[in-house]
């Protein structure tokens, strides 16, 4: 009887041990599941997000396309500005070689190449642009065209007879005439010729969301322009438009702040060479143009040329100095030294401080790599026999860039391969020692016995096939 008032009764705690088990096991698995929502929501189960970000910033950049795959979680984290930053504090930031290419069918295709594993990845197409026809707003008649991934197999060489009096070269031409600068993370192309319109368009690619995104237009539409980055702003200036009379060549310059999104003018190029021919005749045949430009000691060196095709004369050239916003002129030995190649063009990269240009000499197989003389005002052969080819069917048969604070040239191989040659002009002429190994050239023909030729190596290769080279960047993020 006690036994069964104990049970009834309300007051008496339930004392069987089995029963006490179950409720603990419950408690557990609802703890465990908890537990498992808060972990699906991490990058990696049972880790702060702060120290998975830390492993992912240690990765290399090539493994991020793949990484994306793995979750939604992972794929927002591997474009957040967050993991970046912590690239940059733990110093694991990487410098990419991004190369432009034109292939069959006039399509422009970018690669990124990374130096340390030597692997390509291909990047996402530029974007369509579609131009509204203007002849009704009493412009020139600018049908509508569409920027799709196009080149031109027209070359500069058709560019410049066309001021000569065949508009008929700019009313057949697609697109073409573009340039690319790098700056604050990200790579830009900038105006062009789309047939008969010269572009304002700027489009950004930014390698951490792997995407393109329309950027702020430029105020004149031009092609051919030269850009060059001071003070982490992007200069652009010259170029080409078109006019009345067919394309007119630009004096105006302008700088854009990735920071701000907006252009600004700049004072014109005064062209002051070009500006005493002794004729009217020659002032109006020969056409100046910017050839090229590179940032070097805090200013902006851009040599000139005058054209009357299929002739070129260089003229010097002018700099522009940011601290007083006006245009100098040229060091008379940096102007009239500089090596031009197709078309008076002039390659030129800045590397640890000095200022080198590519020189194609005489020879169709066989390039120098001259390097400015500040103080002496002359330019001095820093390295000889760069191991290029003669294509001349190609608008850019070869490219210089500063790459991992070293020289490189970019050209096709006897195979037609887009080859990627790094040259280490201190520590390889001191050591005198051959770097071409059989695993990075297997080619004999290049394997010359000059101490020069020793110094140049195959860093990267890749199937060119019919392949145009258009530009290059490297970029360090």
């Amino acid at each position: 009887m006690g036994n069964i008032l104990s049970l009834n009764s309300s007051k008496t705690r339930w004392s069987d041990p089995s029963v006490a088990a179950l409720q603990d096991e419950a408690c557990k698995r609802q703890r465990l599941l908890s537990s498992s929502c808060e972990d699906n929501s991490r990058l990696i189960p049972s880790l702060p997000d702060e120290i998975s970000i830390q492993i992912l910033a240690r990765v290399p950049r090539i493994n991020y396309l793949s990484l994306k795959l793995v979750s939604h979680v992972w794929k927002a984290a591997l474009v957040s500005p967050e993991l970046f930053c912590v690239r940059k504090e733990l110093g694991t930031t990487e410098e990419w070689l991004y190369i432009l290419t034109r292939v069959k069918d006039d399509k422009l295709l970018w690669y990124g190449l990374d130096p340390i594993s030597r692997r390509w990845q291909r990047l996402p197409p530029m974007p369509k642009i579609s131009f509204e026809d203007e002849a009704k707003k009493g412009l020139a008649a600018f049908p509508l065209r569409v920027w799709s991934m196009m080149g031109s197999r027209i070359k500069i060489a058709d560019i410049i007879m066309s001021w000569l009096g065949r508009r008929d070269a700019l009313d057949r031409m697609p697109f073409c005439g573009c340039s690319i600068g790098v700056v604050d993370g990200c790579i830009y192309a900038l105006g062009g010729f789309s047939r008969a319109s010269a572009m304002k368009s700027v489009w950004q690619y930014d390698p951490v969301k792997n995407s393109w995104t329309e950027a702020s237009p430029m105020s004149v539409g031009r092609a051919y322009c030269k850009t060059g980055i001071l003070n982490n702003k992007l200069y652009v200036v010259g170029g080409v438009t078109r006019g009345r009379g067919g394309l007119s060549p630009l004096q105006s310059a302008e700088v854009y702040d990735p920071h701000t999104g907006t252009w600004s003018q700049l004072p014109n190029m005064p062209f002051a060479k070009a500006q005493v021919l002794p004729t009217a005749f020659l002032a109006d045949l020969l056409k100046p143009i910017a050839t090229g430009m590179t940032s070097y000691r805090g200013r902006l060196f851009v040599p000139q040329s005058l054209y009357c095709w299929p002739f070129f004369v260089d003229v010097g050239g002018e700099v522009y100095d940011p601290n007083v916003n006006s245009w100098l002129e040229m060091p008379i030995g940096m102007g009239e030294g500089w090596p031009a190649r197709q078309a008076g063009t002039k390659l030129s990269v800045t590397v640890n401080g000095d200022l080198y240009a590519l020189d194609p000499s005489n020879s169709l197989d066989s390039a120098k790599i001259k390097v400015y003389d500040y103080e002496g005002d002359s330019w001095k052969v820093a390295a000889g026999d760069v191991p290029i080819h003669d294509f001349t069917d190609a608008e850019s048969p070869y490219l210089l860039a500063g790459l991992l604070g070293k020289i490189h040239v970019i050209t096709k191989d006897a195979n037609h391969n887009i080859t990627v040659f790094q040259a280490d002009l201190q520590s390889d002429l001191a050591s005198g020692q051959p770097n071409l190994s059989s695993s990075d050239y297997s080619s004999s023909e290049h394997a010359d016995s000059s101490a020069e030729s020793r110094i140049w190596r195959v860093l990267a290769s890749r199937s060119g096939r019919s392949a145009e080279l258009v530009s290059c960047q490297s970029l360090k993020i």
